[in-house]
Formats: structure tokens, C-alpha cells, sequence
């Protein structure tokens, strides 16, 4: 999400960042070409207007005058803005009721169902609510079919419905047995139209009347860029929004949406769907989306996922066996290779390091995860001594390998030399002060040292991260 805005922004502020006084001058060259950007990234045009005048206020008064480096307070004063625009810090949803009612509204296709199911999958998880999922949408019955199946998939309670009800009975009657069945939330997924009509909103209006649910969320697909906003300020004229999800945020390169719809409706995005997976949910974060478009990264929400999805049981393991000096074998290599694929994959990782780039757009691509595939696959088709001793992996041996992960023994050859590199750092890393070494030898951490050079899809392996830990 947002490589063609970050890549715009990052080059045009990087000419004004060293500049040691701002003129009048090059403070309007610079926002002409930040406006530009914008207008190119589809983000709506008021929104555009309010976000340029409001830094070249702020620019050219004392705040960047009085600076000892105002090339640098002029990219914080755009961080700050951006930041401002979507909604300065996460809104959490706000459940008081017991059960806490959700409606999800929005148009056909937006991705709503399934984020219905993957926002039951985050309160289960991370809020440790019990919840109830219930389907309102009586045109598709397909739509309650699926509904059932994700309901099973991400592990919580389904609430049966069919055709033949009416939507209000259907949330009426889940409200009923989620207080029998003391649930803490009822998630309810309501119809969607291809365009909003007067008789959709009646609909959903009824609903609400009927439910007074603690939040309304506005589910909208970012690709439709500007127009986003502008559907989600016609739902708000007509519901009470408390809040936006928008879906297929990683296939947006251009960011548009994210940045128009708290503007334009005055509601906080609070959730983006980062993919079709049912855990490809994450807390919508001004500061670091903010971060992220002006390519500096965004460490706090990479934390946070290594320590959702990181086994820190094997992490130890893996510490204290090198630290004994035993060594970093092949069971190990795959052990990180599946726990980078939790993580979102190579694509994932790198897109929340700050100054990756270009080489992060590169690793978003099918490529990239396909090889990570190749190598887990040829690990797999070796046998236990093999992974453990690849020293004794001669030409007949491998073969074998190569033609039982259907590859060839050059992919084989790059594996083990990719290994080989992976060993003597972690060799390294366990001595005393071998961390420190190890992160300079690298060239501090980033700069393309064996760790990130040398591998497959992009000229970089896929151990970049593994020896920090």
C-alpha cells in the first residue's frame, strides 16, 4: 500500500531535507510537487487543499525558522499533517453493552462478510470476547452460507438464518440468544447493494432502530480510491458511522482512501483488512501509516506482529543451541523460513523496515514468496540427518533432493550456500559482543551484508531478519 505516493513524497522531500534555511521559494516548489503527488495517489481534492494549506502555514511561520535543521522540521510537519488528516491516533471500538451489538454496513463486494469474520477472529483473539456472528443479508442466501463457513473457520458462533426471514427478526433473534448464551458481541453482516438506493438505507436504518448497536462500521474497498470517501459520506448522511474498516488496503499501491474517507465523513478508520486471509486484520495506526508513505517504516507494528506470531519457546531454543556453539542446521533454517511466512512473508516484513523502498516493492510480488516456497520445499525433501549434518549432502544425494522438491541442484546449491552465510553469522552472534560484530558487519543492519544480500526473487536471502533475534 502506497509505494507510488511514498516513492513520490520520499523523492520530493529528500531534495529539501538538507536544505539548511527554507525560502519562500523552495517551500512552494516542494508543495507543488507534494500536491501533485497527492492529486496522483486519487486522495480527494478538498482533502488535498486542507493538507497543503495547512503546512505551508505552519512551514513558513517560526516553527521552521527557529529550526537548527528546517529541511528536516518541514518532512515532520508533513508527518504531523498526514497523521492529522487520518484521524492522529488509533480509536479502539468502543463495546459497553452486554452484548455489545456491531453493524457493518456498505456496498456489494467491499469485502464486508469477510471482515466480519475477521474482526470476530480479532476480538476472540486478542479481546478475548466470546462472540456471535449473524448473517441479515436475506438476497444471497449464498452470503449466509459463507458467513457459517468463516464462522467456523476463525472459530466462533454462527447464528442460523435464512431467505424466507426478515433482517430485523434475524437480529433481534441473535440479540435474544446471545444474551441467553452470554455473549460479549454480536457481529451483524447486513445486505449490499452495487450502488447505495433509497431502499438499501431504509433497510439499514430499520436495522439500526432495532438493534441500537454500540458500533456502526462502514466497510469500504480501497481501490476505489476518492470514490471511498464519497460513498462512505453518503452512508453517513443517512446511519450514524462510528467508524470505517477498509479492505484490500495491500492492493492499493496508491492510498487515496486512506487518506480522504476520516476527512470527508469526520469518522476514524479503525481497522484495515491487509489481505484474504482471516488474519489479515490490523488496528488502523495514523502515526505509523503516516510513517510508512514517508518510507520511514513501521517497527511498532512489525513488533508487535513477531511477538503475535513468533513461537518464543523455539526462539530460546534456537539462542541458548547457539550460544552453546551448536551450530545452525537445516531444521533450523526451515523452523525461521515458516516463521517469516507467519509474518506476512518476505513482502510483509520488509514493507514495515524503514528505507527498503523499491527492494520492498519487489518482495510484495508472487516471486519472492515462490521462492521461499522453492527452499522450504527442497528442505523438506531431505531426511533428518540431512538437515542436520549438511555436510554429508554429496552429488547423488543431491539428486535425490532436487527431484523430490521438483527442482534442480542449482536451487539446491543456492540453499546451501545461503545456509552456509546464515551459519557463520549466527557463529558470530553467539560469541561474547559477537551481536554487535555481527550488526557491523553487516553494514549496520540494512545495508546489504549477507544477511540481506545473495538470495533468492530479489538478490537478497531470506534470513535479512532471523540473527537479530
Amino acid at each position: 500500500m502506497f509505494e507510488s505516493l511514498t516513492d513520490r513524497l520520499s523523492g520530493t522531500l529528500k531534495s529539501i531535507t538538507g536544505q539548511a534555511k527554507l525560502t519562500e521559494d523552495n517551500i512552494k516548489d516542494t508543495l507543488r510537487e507534494v500536491r501533485r503527488a497527492l492529486l496522483e495517489a486519487d486522495v480527494a481534492l478538498p482533502v488535498v487543499k486542507a493538507f497543503v494549506d495547512r503546512v505551508r502555514e505552519r512551514a513558513v511561520g517560526q516553527e521552521v525558522s527557529r529550526s537548527l535543521s528546517p529541511g528536516q522540521q518541514f518532512v515532520k510537519i508533513v508527518q504531523q499533517e498526514l497523521e492529522a488528516i487520518m484521524g492522529e491516533a488509533n480509536e479502539a471500538l468502543s463495546l459497553k453493552s452486554t452484548p455489545s451489538v456491531v453493524l457493518m454496513a456498505g456496498l456489494q463486494g467491499a469485502g464486508k462478510t469477510t471482515s466480519v469474520a475477521k474482526l470476530a477472529r480479532f476480538l476472540r483473539e486478542r479481546e478475548k470476547k466470546k462472540v456471535l456472528v449473524v448473517s441479515a443479508d436475506v438476497y444471497r442466501p449464498a452470503a449466509i452460507d459463507q458467513l457459517e463457513t468463516l464462522a467456523k473457520e476463525v472459530e466462533v458462533d454462527f447464528f442460523p438464518s435464512s431467505s424466507a426471514q426478515q433482517p430485523v427478526d434475524i437480529a433481534q433473534a441473535a440479540i435474544k440468544h446471545a444474551k441467553i448464551q452470554f455473549h460479549d458481541v454480536v457481529i451483524v453482516d447486513t445486505a449490499g447493494r452495487l450502488s447505495v438506493d433509497q431502499a438499501m438505507m431504509e433497510e439499514i436504518q430499520a436495522l439500526h432502530g432495532a438493534t441500537t448497536p454500540d458500533e456502526t462500521l462502514f466497510v469500504v474497498d480501497a481501490m476505489t480510491g476518492q470514490d471511498a470517501a464519497n460513498t462512505a459520506q453518503v452512508f453517513h448522511e443517512a446511519l450514524p458511522l462510528t467508524g470505517v474498516i477498509l479492505t484490500k488496503a495491500d492492493g492499493d499501491a496508491r492510498g487515496g482512501a486512506a487518506l480522504s474517507v476520516r476527512h470527508v465523513t469526520g469518522k476514524p478508520i479503525k481497522f484495515m483488512g491487509m489481505g484474504e486471509k482471516v488474519d489479515a486484520l490490523e488496528p488502523f495506526h495514523p502515526d505509523r501509516v503516516a510513517s510508512r508513505i514517508l518510507g520511514m517504516g513501521d517497527m511498532l507494528s512489525l513488533i508487535e506482529e513477531a511477538e503475535r506470531n513468533v513461537d518464543q519457546g523455539k526462539a530460546e531454543k534456537l539462542a541458548k543451541k547457539v550460544k552453546k556453539g551448536n551450530g545452525f542446521d537445516l531444521e533450523d533454517f526451515r523452523e525461521q523460513l515458516q516463521q517469516l511466512k507467519k509474518m506476512g512473508g518476505m513482502g510483509g516484513l520488509m514493507g514495515k523496515l524503514p528505507g527498503m523502498g523499491q527492494m520492498a516493492e519487489a518482495a510484495q510480488g508472487p516471486g519472492a514468496e515462490k521462492e521461499l516456497g522453492k527452499l522450504e520445499s527442497l528442505i523438506n525433501s531431505m531426511t533428518p540427518k540431512e538437515r542436520r549434518k549438511p555436510e554429508i549432502i554429496s552429488g547423488s544425494r543431491k539428486r535425490r533432493i532436487a527431484a523430490g522438491a521438483g527442482l534442480q541442484v542449482p536451487d539446491l546449491n543456492r540453499l546451501l550456500k545461503q545456509h552456509k552465510q546464515m551459519q557463520k553469522m549466527m557463529k558470530k552472534a553467539g560469541k561474547k559482543g559477537g551481536m554487535q560484530k555481527m550488526m557491523r558487519d553487516m553494514g549496520g543492519g540494512m545495508g546489504g551484508g549477507p544477511g540481506m544480500g545473495g538470495g533468492p526473487g530479489m538478490g537478497g536471502g531470506p534470513g535479512g531478519s532471523f540473527p537479530r533475534r
